[in-house]
């Protein structure tokens, strides 16, 4: 009997701990948190064939001999430090429809949300001001965004249904049909000349820290807008601020910050252009998540190639 030891939200364990008691009985489920670690190491380290996390533990190369695989149960894995992992580990990250959809839900709602400018008319209610503003056809308005993997496909292929101009920029150039496809650092200005609301879909990597900042908001159309749910780490909030005081911007909708969560005092908090929510894009959801993880570990086993497994030497 082959061990999956899971390694993350423990209430959301115990779903996956029921499913996979359903679905895949040849397998043993062990919670981190059930662990004792008063004497040290708990003996099934030995025995674990599969790690599924969020954050793995240090050393686990020396701490867990038998281990196969290393899934992370998030779209990303940022939070790997993959410098300290065995360079023959494989690491796969989650792709999952619950995770996309929701992901597709939440910039869907976010776009529309800017394209009506209910950020402008929810501080108008706040002043008791019944004040109208001109409604701009979906023809119109272009929307692009940055990072075409998995989440920034199926976006444009929701947003272009309502009719919006889409563009999509990544390294590679895999673009969606219907969509003005931008490769390449080169080609990065002329796709933000043509982002009236921008989307960040980017994972983070060395590239993208830091890569949301005045410079690039400069590059913008005057007028544009942010949706931000990529990592907190790509944005430089002083530089967006600046963008929203001085009119260039005129909203932004940040799901993702640095730190997180933000501090009290932090300014993002009461700016009129910014709305905020607490990393709740999307979450990856118990069943298609062991669904997918049982696809996966299937492919492993039949010396398949994983969906989701990332090449170390780019962090995605």
């Amino acid at each position: 009997m082959k061990t999956i030891l899971y390694k993350s939200e423990p209430v959301r364990g115990e779903h996956w701990q029921k499913l996979l008691a359903d679905l895949a009985p040849e397998y043993r489920f062990v919670q981190w948190n059930s662990l004792d670690f008063s004497d040290g190491d708990p003996e099934i380290f030995a025995e674990v064939d599969y790690l599924v996390a969020w954050v793995p533990p240090e050393n686990i190369a020396q701490r867990m001999p038998q281990l196969k695989v290393l899934f992370s149960v998030g779209a990303g894995v940022d939070q790997f430090d993959l410098t300290q992992l065995p360079a023959s580990l494989p690491v796969v990250r989650m792709v999952e429809p619950g995770l996309t959809q929701g992901m597709v839900e939440y910039v869907t709602l976010a776009a529309l949300a800017l394209h009506r400018d209910l950020p402008l008319y929810l501080q108008q209610q706040k002043q008791s001001l019944w004040k109208s503003h001109p409604v701009v056809s979906a023809n119109k308005r272009r929307i692009g965004v940055l990072g075409l993997g998995e989440l920034g496909q199926a976006t444009l292929n929701m947003l272009k249904n309502f009719g919006f101009e889409c563009h999509g920029w990544s390294r590679s150039g895999n673009t969606p049909e219907g969509v003005t496809g931008w490769a390449g650092v080169e080609q990065l200005p002329a796709f933000l000349s043509h982002c009236d609301i921008m989307v960040c879909l980017l994972p983070l990597t060395p590239q993208t820290r830091g890569m949301l900042n005045g410079e690039l908001f400069a590059r913008l159309p005057r007028g544009a807008a942010l949706i931000q749910t990529g990592r907190g780490q790509q944005l430089v909030a002083e530089d967006l601020l600046a963008a929203l005081d001085s009119g260039h911007l005129r909203a932004a909708v940040l799901d993702v910050t640095d730190p997180e969560p933000l501090p009290l005092e932090d300014a993002l908090w009461s700016h009129p252009g910014v709305w905020i929510t607490p990393h709740i894009a999307s979450q990856t959801q118990p069943e298609t998540a062991v669904t997918a993880l049982l696809a996966n570990l299937q492919r492993y086993e039949q010396g398949q190639p994983m969906q989701g497994e990332i090449d170390k030497t780019k962090g995605y």
